[in-house]
């Protein structure tokens, strides 16, 4: 087991698979983008496959494949086929913007994808270019409806709101997920962007989002559901069946629960999102290191996690990677 010294068992993984990504979100990463890691430095596809084995074994039951956009990995399709192929079988997601899905979604099911998240944080053609300094809203829009035709479902779609950018958009984008069954969440804007700019007074919080919903919805919280360790609060919209999403992970956070334990591309094992220390796996897989010494560093890494982040403590840092090279 990957268990912590608080109680926790992580049996989520999350894997980034390149730190290189296609748009430019301006809360992800500058117009011009980021240096991006090199060649060598990146898992190789035995390697990804290699760790995660490891960590199937030690009880994780969840892999999340994300990037920067992990898309653009080229060996994407045969490393989702490899990790369906073991046993037991993890439950296979992944994190993407959506360019390029309608291309590769019905390979990504046969080799044995079961769902995908798309982000999508407008509707409007010109705001998609102010926001991710690329004009491919109609990709995004493409690779949505190619998932869910091609059984990758539920669909969830991720937003981040931008105080005075998108934030009057929430009910739009509600309402434009329920008439496609896709499951729509919206995200607080989290401390994660490069620049170091992040302000929580200028974030949206999940206590607005759901002010600004209520104007158009009655949300009501779904019966019996338990948050558990899902970083979502979910309601029920107009009674259901529809219902939406809201991570909260500053103002409402679900550290107390949290099962993720994290590989960044160039085989950095992290045990939280906003963790300022990682641990090398890669130099143990290069250096002829066994399973077992992958497997310590998993249950080392899992069990020196913190309580929580500490974003509200007044000593908390920014880790020093953005999002797109931690992995989302």
């Amino acid at each position: 087991m990957l268990l912590d010294t608080f109680g926790r068992v992580a049996t989520d993984l999350r894997v980034s698979l390149t730190d290189r990504c296609n748009l430019r979100c301006s809360y992800c990463m500058p117009p011009e983008g980021l240096d991006w890691l090199p060649s060598p430095d990146l898992l190789t596809d035995d390697e990804v496959v290699r760790v995660v084995a490891v960590a199937v074994g030690l009880g994780v039951t969840e892999v999340r494949f994300t990037g920067g956009e992990p898309l653009l990995r080229r060996g994407l399709v045969d490393i989702v086929a490899r990790v369906a192929a073991l046993r037991p079988r993890p439950r296979l997601s992944l994190t993407t913007n959506g360019i390029g899905l309608a291309r590769v979604a019905p390979d990504l099911r046969a080799a044995g994808l079961d769902r995908v998240n798309v982000s999508l944080d407008t509707l409007q053609r010109e705001r998609f270019v102010t926001l991710t300094h690329r004009d491919r809203l109609s990709e995004v829009i493409d690779g949505l409806a190619a998932a869910d035709a091609t059984g990758l479902r539920p669909v969830k779609v991720n937003a981040v709101l931008l105080r005075g950018v998108n934030d009057a958009e929430a009910a739009d984008l509600l309402r434009w997920c329920l008439d496609r069954g896709y499951e729509l969440r919206f995200i607080e804007q989290m401390p994660l962007d490069p620049q170091h700019t992040w302000d929580r007074a200028e974030m949206v919080t999940a206590e607005e989002i759901l002010t600004l919903l209520r104007a158009d919805f009655d949300l009501s919280p779904e019966d019996g559901a338990t948050r558990g360790s899902a970083p979502a609060e979910t309601w029920l919209v107009d009674g259901g069946p529809g219902r939406v999403g809201v991570i909260g992970s500053v103002t409402r956070p679900f550290c107390a629960a949290c099962d993720r334990v994290r590989l960044t591309a160039d085989g950095q094992v992290r045990n939280c999102l906003f963790a300022r220390e990682e641990t090398d796996l890669r130099e143990v897989l290069r250096s002829g290191g066994s399973d077992e010494q992958v497997a310590e560093i998993l249950r080392g890494t899992v069990w020196a996690k913190k309580a929580g982040h500490g974003i509200d403590d007044p000593s908390f840092r920014q880790p020093v990677r953005p999002m797109s090279a931690i992995g989302g």
